[in-house]
């Protein structure tokens, strides 16, 4: 590690081949992952002619494994080495997501098929995400944290861009069947490049005790801490608003404003250009501002920035949306990287597992939550008003950030 972080200081940790292995997985598969998240809703929308309901129940049953197994992963993760599992977990997408395009090609695919694929892709989903972040402080400093959860944004913010508008033109020149056989590469390519990684993957310590005990010592961890505390708090609530206005979004953009695929695309890679600029941004200006002002200032650009997406409307209208989606992309990626940062660095590292799991399934079982809220309540009230729903909730979320500890921070704690 030693000699990782003299290559880190010299030239980036690009330089150092086991992060660029990593990196380079985490790069194609994030576009494919932006191109089903566009591709199965419109799937399910326009040739299954599911309802609002139905799409939303989609997005529930991929994440509702976070609420269900996220705790006991987190567990395993700091008991065993965590690259098989990223291997296996992109192994097993592979599967699953290339089931989609046989059997459209077949025409034997249902609902009920994308309802089975995206669940059990959930699964494999909430095995990956646990590991990567736990396994990340294995291959680089605790001071290169922040460079390296910025370098993995950036390909985030890469695929939020480039993502939407590839998916609408796959859409459009290849069919369903060819964007989801794309995505299904982009686990493949995933899971060769994590092979080659060559630094050892050291399991962790088995205490002994029962898998209960360690899951309430990394409950523990994160209520004792105000930090953490605070942090996952927000992060479950803003996932939750967020989520309801991801299960409609597509449907909004569809069948409200009448916009195809590829315009779809367009204006979602348009909006989410801040997300560009925030990676590109975030490391330099936590140096200046520091980490924890950069943090609760994301959080509030992130918060205020879905207010604008209710007043959306065809035409010149649709600036509504561009804005409100630069700063969601500006603000989330921001608070991604030194949120992630905060919780690495201050988490004790034979806690690190469980303390990840414990935000990934508040974050990602709120998705469920939400997802399946804001079908309801579009169905019973409107489109546009889950929109302003939305916005309000995210926009007083922020709260929970500006009343922690974090307020009186300026960088990462020692």
């Amino acid at each position: 590690m030693a000699n990782e972080g003299v290559a880190t200081r010299r030239g980036g940790l690009l330089r150092t081949k086991d992060f660029r292995r990593l990196w380079l997985a985490d790069a194609l598969s994030q576009v494919g992952s932006r191109i089903d998240l566009l591709a199965i809703p419109l799937l399910a929308t326009t040739v299954l002619s599911a309802s609002v309901f139905e799409v939303s129940l989609l997005k529930t049953l991929a994440t509702l494994p976070y609420l269900v197994l996220g705790l006991q992963v987190g567990a395993w993760c700091d008991r065993i080495r965590q690259r098989p599992v990223l291997v296996a977990a992109d192994l097993g997408r592979v599967v699953l997501i290339g089931s989609i395009p046989f059997a459209a090609v077949a025409h034997l695919l249902t609902l009920w098929h994308l309802f089975a694929v995206v669940l059990l892709a959930g699964v494999f989903g909430v095995l990956f995400d646990v590991a990567h972040q736990t396994y990340l402080p294995h291959l680089v400093a605790r001071a290169d944290l922040p460079e390296a959860n910025a370098r993995l944004q950036t390909n985030a913010s890469v695929a939020a861009v480039a993502g939407p508008s590839l998916a609408g033109l796959v859409i459009e020149y290849l069919g369903y069947a060819g964007a989801m056989a794309a995505d299904a590469a982009s686990y493949l390519w995933s899971a060769l490049w994590l092979r080659r990684i060559e630094t050892p993957d050291v399991p962790g310590e088995r205490s002994g005790r029962h898998l209960r005990h360690e899951i309430a010592e990394g409950l523990k961890a994160v209520l004792d801490d105000p930090i953490l505390r605070a942090i996952t708090v927000h992060g479950a609530v803003s996932s939750l608003f967020q989520s309801m206005f991801t299960a409609i979004n597509v449907v909004f953009l569809s069948r409200e404003l009448g916009l195809s695929p590829v315009a779809i695309g367009l204006l979602s890679t348009v909006s989410l250009t801040g997300a560009l600029l925030a990676s590109a941004i975030a490391r330099p200006l936590g140096q200046k501002a520091g980490a924890a002002r950069a943090l609760t200032a994301a959080a509030v650009v992130y918060g205020g920035s879905f207010l604008l997406n209710g007043f959306t409307t065809p035409g010149w209208g649709l600036s509504w949306y561009v804005g409100g989606g630069f700063a969601a992309g500006f603000g989330i990626i921001l608070m991604n990287v030194y949120a992630v940062s905060f919780r690495q660095a201050v988490a004790p590292r034979r806690l690190l597992g469980r303390v990840t799991s414990v935000s990934t399934t508040l974050l990602r079982g709120m998705v469920a939550l939400g997802s399946l809220a804001g079908g309801v309540l579009a169905e019973v009230t409107s489109l546009r008003t889950t929109l302003f729903v939305v916005g309000v909730g995210l926009t007083l979320s922020t709260g929970i950030l500006l009343a922690s500890p974090l307020r009186k921070l300026r960088d990462l704690p020692d």
